[in-house]
């Protein structure tokens, strides 16, 4: 039989802190109308506390995980973590992680893509399975995005919230698992959106902390434009190449940047909004983590053999597609973060 790498478990990680739409009308010129009408976002988490990275959010994603799928730490061969926001330049996140749960016998890497990075690291791991080299992996999907929002831009700092989530690989010779994907990206995104510095090109300095360009900056328009034909046309393209319409698609799992972006994928799909998975209104666009997040809070109604297809969009450009056959019913016990 055909070898595929399936997603056997799922865990994920919120923050308490809650950050209200109303909280931000003390911040910024806007109101809780304004915020919904536009994006569809009534709150979002933050992580708190002094030293608190992006790792200890998907340290406690993936430890939820291994508890759930009864997994040992020293039974874990890979572990890929996509984001946007790392503790540090490095060492990578995902080494951060891999410390903090006991993860000693595998080697762990970031992967960069923006909002698109968690599509990304699925389809590098699910190849490491696919070639038969690995039989646990773990990809993480983690962004404290606070971490560079700017709280005197309306634009953007209604938009971001912290997270992390994680799923597990397995090999299944049953059918089920990550089945196709399509890929992409664009050098022509560069300056739509982007973090102006903080990088080789700008590295920090007084100038560029005054300036306020250590933050999120994005062309709202033209990211809007590119976002809804991006998503659209390669979970289009997935479908129809698998045989997949809307009657035979359970759910469409997009990335949660702007409610509007996910109608209108959604419509171009022709997918009923019943078969969307949607949780902006209570995370905002917490980037890499949008997707496990999604397969979290949904993994109580996902049945074995349910047709997905994940799609996302990232600075950039970045964008992608995934089938995915899921592998199990739901188990006893919580289901989401």
């Amino acid at each position: 039989m055909k070898l595929t790498a399936a997603i056997t478990g799922v865990g994920a990680y919120v923050p308490e802190y809650v950050l209200t739409n109303q909280e931000l009308e003390k911040l910024v010129d806007t109101n809780d109308e304004w915020i919904q009408t536009r994006t569809g976002i009534k709150e979002r988490r933050i992580l708190k506390g002094e030293n608190q990275g992006t790792s200890v959010m998907a340290i406690k994603a993936v430890q939820q995980l291994l508890d759930k799928t009864g997994t040992k730490p020293e039974d874990v061969e890979l572990l890929i973590c996509a984001t946007t926001t790392p503790d540090m330049v490095f060492p990578a996140t995902a080494n951060i992680i891999s410390e903090g749960v006991g993860i000693k016998n595998a080697f762990s890497y970031d992967i960069s893509a923006a909002c698109s990075g968690f599509l990304f690291a699925l389809a590098t791991g699910a190849s490491f399975v696919r070639a038969g080299l690995y039989k646990k992996v773990i990809v993480v999907g983690a962004d404290k995005m606070s971490a560079i929002t700017d709280y005197t831009d309306r634009s953007t700092c209604i938009l971001f919230g912290d997270g992390a989530g994680a799923v597990m690989l397995e090999p299944s010779t049953d059918g089920y698992g990550i089945l196709d994907q399509e890929l992409r990206s664009d050098g022509i995104g560069e300056n739509y959106l982007f973090q102006k510095a903080g990088g080789s090109r700008r590295p920090p300095s007084i100038e560029t902390v005054t300036n306020r360009e250590h933050f999120v900056y994005q062309e709202g328009a033209t990211v809007y434009k590119f976002a809804v034909k991006g998503m659209a046309d390669v979970a289009g393209t997935v479908a129809e190449r698998n045989g997949l319409n809307a009657d035979t698609i359970d759910w469409l799992v997009p990335h949660q940047a702007n409610k509007r972006i996910i109608d209108a994928t959604a419509n171009r799909v022709g997918i009923g909004s019943d078969k969307v998975m949607l949780n902006i209104y209570k995370y905002g666009n917490t980037t890499n983590a949008t997707i496990p997040l999604c397969l979290s809070d949904y993994e109580s109604q996902l049945r074995r053999g349910n047709n997905l297809i994940l799609a996302a969009f990232g600075g950039g450009f970045t964008w992608g597609a995934l089938y995915v056959k899921w592998a199990y019913d739901p188990k006893p016990g919580p289901q989401n973060a």
